[in-house]
């Protein structure tokens, strides 16, 4: 099977995430076969919710729908690097290929910051590609940072 990014439809999640008012953060979790299984924006305003972050939203519901907890040979695409709770959450799943846009070095948790999947503790790392997409998901959040300062 040929690859065929999904990175778009995250960057539609981040954009509707925007229109919410909430940062624009967009994941998408595929399965193997290539079909979307979930879809999700940041929700942490709407929900009160400090862990409604897109990665974990689209997890939960990809899990939902899979009847399962562990989405092993499925890939997600987010907007931004994950912040270290959602590479947790990334790694707990079991997630196979993690694909992310734009690098977030003040609170990423992938190849800034924490650096999760390099942790002896950690016991599923994901491969990872990143810069996916990078150029529009960094315009989009500059865009949306600037219109909340004024």
């Amino acid at each position: 099977m040929a690859f065929r990014s999904h990175m778009q439809a995250a960057l539609e999640e981040a954009r509707a995430a925007a229109d919410r008012g909430e940062v624009p953060v967009g994941a998408v979790v595929v399965s193997p076969e290539g079909a979307v299984v979930a879809r999700a924006g940041n929700r942490t305003r709407e929900l009160n919710d400090p862990t409604a972050h897109a990665e974990v939203l689209a997890i939960r519901a990809a899990c939902a729908a899979r009847g399962r907890e562990r989405l092993p040979g499925h890939d997600l695409y987010v907007t931004l690097e994950p912040c270290p709770m959602c590479a947790a959450a990334i790694s707990f799943a079991r997630i196979g290929r993690l694909y992310y846009g734009a690098a977030d070095p003040k609170s990423g948790g992938v190849a800034q910051g924490a650096r999760v999947y390099a942790h002896p503790q950690c016991h599923h790392v994901p491969e990872v590609y990143d810069g996916i997409g990078a150029r529009e998901a960094e315009a989009l959040l500059k865009r949306f940072f600037e219109d909340r300062r004024g």
